[in-house]
């Protein structure tokens, strides 16, 4: 099964330092895949989640939290068009914020702040431990996602849409890889490689 890797608050402003495409390199009997955002990877061989944390720990210069979700719920997210219905606009960021676990009661959505006037910051839904939303392009939009935490109960780690879109194309081309490899032919492959 494959994972998603959401590493909170690293390369930001200078601060907490990581080199992804390293970790990446010290990760590889995992198969993982560095997307260039952030602190966020794709763990395309199987490995628990429990282990996949004291790996990444082991190799982090610092504590941060991680957040880990299955490949499939990716894939599946991604099959929604979550924001379909949002015209594309440059000055406003698509978002998903990905909590550290499930929320424990289901807010009320969307939720707008602020509440009256020009809005600044919309959380349109939530699929599970994915939170939807647009926010503008602004300094003081940004503070909000310190919200989304207090509205839902735990910690999370936002991604631009486009983040999560190319998570789902390198998840999707090994799920392609896997369905064109027939039994026989998975068996005769692990027979020539031994």
């Amino acid at each position: 099964m494959s994972l998603a890797v959401f590493l909170k608050g690293v390369n930001v402003g200078g601060h907490r330092r990581v080199r992804p495409t390293e970790l990446a390199t010290q990760l590889k009997k995992y198969d993982v895949v560095n997307i260039g955002a952030a602190g966020t990877f794709v763990v395309r061989k199987p490995i628990s989640q429990a282990k996949l944390r004291a790996e990444l720990k082991r190799r982090l210069p610092f504590e941060t939290e991680m957040m880990i979700c299955r490949g499939s719920d990716i894939l599946r997210l991604a099959a929604t068009n979550p924001f379909a219905e949002e015209p594309a606009d440059r000055s406003v960021m698509q978002f998903v914020t990905v909590l550290a676990q499930l929320p424990g009661s289901r807010a009320s959505t969307p939720i707008v702040i602020p509440p009256t006037g020009d809005w600044e910051f919309r959380v349109l839904d939530h699929i599970d431990q994915f939170v939807i939303g647009v926010c503008r392009r602004q300094m003081k939009a940004i503070g909000h996602f310190g919200q989304l935490e207090k509205i839902f109960g735990c910690s999370g780690t936002t991604r631009s849409w486009s983040t999560i879109l190319k998570l789902a194309r390198i998840l999707e081309e090994r799920v392609d890889q896997r369905r064109r490899l027939s039994p026989s032919q998975s068996k005769a492959s692990r027979i020539r490689r031994s």
